[in-house]
C-alpha cells in the first residue's frame, strides 16, 4: 500500500527522532568511559597502581574508536537529514563534544603513563595532595558536565563553566607550592616535575568540562558562549527571552 505524503512524513520524523536519541545515548555512553578513564587514572598515581594505569592505556583506544564511530554517526545524519534549529544544534553540539572527551581521555592516558613513571622512580615526597584535591573538583565536573548534557540543563552547566574557574586558581596555588619544594630540595625535582604534568593534565581535563558545558549551553539556548567571561555567560543566559529556566547566581 503506497503511503499518503503525511504518513511517509510521520516516518521520517521518527526515524529522525530515533536517530537523535540514539546520537545522544552514544555519547552519554562515551562520557561514562571517558569519566571512569579518569578516576582510574587518578587512582592509579595516587595508590601507586600499576596494573590499574596500564588499564587506562589500553582502553585510550576504545575512546578513540568511540569518537570515530560518533563522528561517523553525526556525518550521517547531517547528509540523510539536514536538520535544522535545535536539531541541527544537537548534531553540532555532539560533535563538538566528542573532540572534548576525546582530549579528557587523552589526558587520563598522560595521567597514567606518569603514575608509572613515579612507581618504577618512587614516590614524589610531595605534591599528592594537591593532585588528589584538584582531581577531585575536575571529577565533579566532569561528571556534571556529562549530566547537564544529559538533561539538557543550563542551571548545571552554567556551574560547570563556574568550577573551571575555581579549578585554575587551585592548579595554579599548587604550583607555586610545588615550585617552593623544588627549590627546597633539588634531589626531587625530576619526580615534582611529573607531578607538575599530572597537575597540568587534570587541569585541562577541567578546561575539556568547560567546553562540554559551554555545548550544552549552545545546544539549549542557541548562544555560542566559548570565550565569553562568566559574567558575559550568565547575562546572556538571564536576557534570553526563551522559556527556559533562569540561571542559578
Amino acid at each position: 500500500m503506497d503511503l499518503d505524503n503525511k504518513g511517509y512524513t510521520a516516518h521520517i520524523s521518527q526515524q529522525f527522532n530515533k536517530d537523535l536519541e540514539n546520537l545522544k545515548n552514544h555519547i552519554l555512553h562515551m562520557g561514562g568511559r571517558v569519566e571512569r578513564q579518569v578516576q582510574n587514572a587518578l587512582k592509579a598515581l595516587l595508590d601507586n597502581d600499576s596494573e590499574l594505569a596500564e588499564q587506562v592505556r589500553v582502553e585510550e583506544n576504545e575512546i578513540d574508536n568511540l569518537e570515530i564511530s560518533i563522528d561517523e554517526e553525526c556525518t550521517r545524519i547531517l547528509a540523510l537529514r539536514h536538520p535544522a534549529a535545535s536539531d541541527l544544534r544537537m548534531v553540532v553540539a555532539v560533535y563538538k563534544a566528542i573532540t572534548d572527551l576525546e582530549r579528557i581521555g587523552d589526558e587520563a592516558y598522560k595521567i597514567s603513563k606518569l603514575a608509572i613513571n613515579l612507581i618504577d622512580e618512587g614516590a614524589a615526597p610531595w605534591g599528592y595532595v594537591q593532585t588528589r584535591h584538584i582531581g577531585q573538583l575536575v571529577s565533579v565536573m566532569v561528571h556534571n558536565a556529562l549530566d547537564a548534557f544529559a538533561r539538557f540543563d543550563v542551571n548545571a552547566a552554567y556551574r560547570v563553566v563556574k568550577e573551571d574557574k575555581a579549578v585554575d586558581v587551585e592548579y595554579e596555588s599548587s604550583m607555586r607550592q610545588l615550585m617552593t619544594y623544588m627549590m627546597e630540595d633539588p634531589r626531587s625535582i625530576s619526580k615534582i616535575i611529573k607531578i607538575m604534568w599530572a597537575l597540568r593534565a587534570l587541569e585541562r581535563i577541567g578546561d575539556h568540562a568547560g567546553n562540554i558545558a559551554e555545548h550544552v549551553i549552545y545546544l539549549v539556548k542557541g548562544k555560542d558562549v566559548r570565550h565569553a567571561s562568566q559574567d558575559d555567560i550568565k547575562r546572556e543566559i538571564f536576557n534570553d527571552s526563551s522559556p527556559d529556566q533562569g540561571v542559578d547566581s
